[in-house]
């Protein structure tokens, strides 16, 4: 595939180069397009170094669209009332994360996201409720936005680590008792779980994933970066001071 797309542009820019190149017969261009082949065959470095160079174009092209997107939709990201905030709420670095409680990878993140955020001491973290994965997901929204919206951002944090460490189907069975282990009153809950109030935090995070090209979780945003996926937690601390250095 990427030969495919390198190799006619090569033979463009090669002939453009050409003063007279408009004026060349049919066999001065089937001559040239042969030099060409034969100095791709003999030298194919050439190619790796085109396909390197078109792709670092592309990811400078994707990063420059991602900051923009960020800059435009900044409100709605960092500042969303709906959403829970943790760690130092005067950081100098914002955390930003779109997850889903059954996904894989978002689960695998967790604790690693915990121990930069607890190491680090200045960063400022944000949960967006990012229900894509089935009506379990939905179920496990609802629950910790409908706790948050009664009980408050400590009850919601319990809720969060219970939902993303859960053995089993999130079904209306097993959050009762999770609930019940957080000492909760779970009928309030789960009454309150398809209100208005819970379904328009969810459709504004979609929408606001939307916006931002976001299709899967987890999806960070560092200060002015996105990153779509899971990263080590080593990776994850070379961004925050990459962020920080500007």
């Amino acid at each position: 595939m990427f030969i495919r797309r390198i190799l006619p542009a090569a033979l463009l820019a090669c002939t453009v180069a050409l003063p007279a190149a408009a004026e060349m017969t049919d066999v001065e261009r089937d001559e040239l397009r042969e030099e060409i082949r034969a100095y791709l065959l003999e030298n194919p470095e050439v190619l790796v170094e085109a396909m390197n160079e078109l792709q670092a174009r592309e990811e400078k092209a994707s990063a420059s669209r991602d900051v923009e997107m960020v800059r435009t939709n900044a409100e709605a990201i960092f500042k969303d009332a709906n959403s829970w905030v943790g760690g130092n709420p005067d950081g100098d670095i914002t955390i930003v994360e779109f997850m889903d409680y059954r996904c894989g990878y978002c689960r695998k993140a967790y604790e690693e996201v915990d121990e930069l955020v607890k190491s680090d001491g200045n960063i400022r973290y944000v949960v967006k409720e990012f229900p894509i994965l089935g009506e379990q997901s939905v179920l496990s929204s609802r629950f910790a936005i409908a706790v948050r919206q009664l009980h408050g951002d400590a009850a919601y944090k319990q809720a969060y680590d219970a939902l993303i460490t859960l053995r089993g189907d999130a079904t209306a069975e097993s959050l009762t008792t999770v609930a019940g282990k957080l000492g909760l009153d779970p009928a309030p809950i789960l009454a309150r779980m398809d209100s208005d109030e819970v379904t328009a935090v969810i459709a504004a995070n979609h929408e606001l994933a939307n916006t931002l090209e976001i299709s899967g979780t987890p999806t960070f945003v560092i200060d002015e970066t996105m990153v779509r996926g899971y990263v080590p937690l080593d990776g994850m601390r070379q961004i925050v001071a990459g962020a920080r250095e500007g």
